[in-house]
């Protein structure tokens, strides 16, 4: 497994979260019951490059704090070939981690590992779209972060 940390946003605080995210993606495949080798990346961007993204690809004009893109939507349809599967890409906005943990009133820490997270279910095909999606993805986000990163 692993993940490649890309630092657009040129902030030298994010390899602090590499161990924490390669656990997590760990943890994921464990909870989740994942045999595969997967990789991904993560590209921590600043709030007006992640803006430019979203509103490229998702037609949404704001600011916004992870965005992901799958590189296949559906795991069920892939045939490995290879050891590692590669996932896609996370883009985590490093302002939002600040904000946000500041707003929540936990850590940076947590806060970069919830996005990561959050993330990382959207790559394997979760989503909260409608309430039961939500209801377990936010259920599984719990189960697999509480118990490496307190609140």
């Amino acid at each position: 497994m692993e993940v490649v940390l890309i630092n657009q946003a040129k902030d030298p605080s994010i390899y602090r979260y590499k161990k924490d995210f390669s656990a997590i993606l760990k943890r994921t495949c464990d909870v989740l019951n994942l045999n595969n080798e997967y990789t991904l990346s993560v590209i921590f961007v600043t709030p007006e490059e992640i803006h430019e993204i979203n509103r490229e690809y998702r037609n949404i004009d704001r600011s916004t704090d992870v965005i992901s893109f799958a590189l296949h939507d559906d795991m069920s349809n892939v045939l490995l070939e290879e050891e590692e599967n590669e996932l896609g890409d996370i883009f985590i906005n490093v302002q939002a981690i600040s904000d946000q943990a500041k707003e929540y009133g936990h850590s940076k820490r947590r806060e970069a590992c919830f996005l990561f997270c959050h993330g990382l279910l959207h790559l394997l095909g979760y989503d909260h779209m409608e309430p039961d999606e939500e209801k377990e993805m936010f259920h599984l986000q719990d189960v697999i972060l509480d118990e490496m990163v307190k609140r």
